[in-house]
């Protein structure tokens, strides 16, 4: 029996996409301070290099790659396995799709978001679930869109909820073979993509101001806020937990 809450991470391996910064880098660090080791992916060379080298060497490998690409799952388990000997469980998030609203997306807008945000992570997760063994684990970050349109966010609304739905099906797919499929929904947080859409307002102060009125705790999270949770979902601690969605953010999504 667990006496103090031990995760029960150490020395289990995590590949992680899109995580070589934001919330994706934020819950490598998470896993990597309770022992666990990661593989970590992101299409940017120099931001996997600097992400690994904060992690440690010895904790974390990268992989430049782009999940939009067919090989790029299984490359990132074999690696894993190569470097590590083991794979325990993965957090796979895309960037989000451009902005705009849903009606004035062109078709070519909603194919490419398809592939890289829907498709891209439906056959990671297809991909590794084959490679998983019993009390594996998969994430995938969607949004606060899963359950509640966001204004001029026509993509994901579109998308998103589609991938939730995904994830339990899997979970009633895979949770015969000990294998946990669940979707995370990060709200507001001060990541670079926030940062960026604050900025596009050209009033960013103002824009983070407003945001953070709207949000019950009356602040945009921290990535270390999510990181935390999404570590504890991914760990054996939470191994009754699968085929649902977990909101991280700060009480803002108005349904249940």
């Amino acid at each position: 029996m667990m006496s103090h809450m031990d995760l029960g991470l150490a020395d289990r391996v995590f590949i992680l996409t899109g995580a070589s910064r934001g919330l994706g880098f934020a819950t490598a660090q998470a896993l990597v301070a309770d022992g666990a080791r990661v593989v970590i992916s992101s299409r940017d060379e120099e931001k996997v290099a600097d992400a690994v080298a904060e992690l440690g060497a010895g904790h974390a490998v990268g992989l430049t790659a782009d999940l939009a690409d067919p090989g790029t799952p299984r490359e990132l388990v074999d690696l894993a396995t190569e470097r590590f000997g083991r794979l325990d469980g993965a957090l796979i998030s895309v960037g989000g799709p451009a902005p705009g609203t849903a009606g004035g997306m062109s078709d070519d807008q909603w194919r490419g978001a398809f592939e890289t945000v829907f498709l891209g992570s439906v056959r990671a997760a297809r991909t590794f679930a084959a490679a998983l063994p019993e009390g594996g684990a998969i994430g995938l970050v969607l949004s606060t869109s899963v359950k509640t349109p966001l204004a001029g966010l026509g993509l994901s609304n579109g998308l998103r909820p589609g991938l939730a739905m995904v994830a339990k099906d899997m979970a009633d797919e895979y949770g015969p073979r000990g294998i946990r499929v669940l979707g995370i929904l990060p709200g507001r947080f001060m990541t670079d993509r926030n940062r960026e859409l604050f900025q596009n307002t050209g009033d960013p102060a103002t824009a983070a101001a407003e945001a953070a009125a709207a949000i019950p705790v009356r602040r945009i999270g921290e990535a270390p806020e999510f990181g935390r949770v999404a570590a504890f979902l991914l760990s054996p601690a939470a191994g009754y937990v699968t085929g649902c969605v977990v909101p991280v953010d700060g009480g803002a999504m108005r349904t249940l």
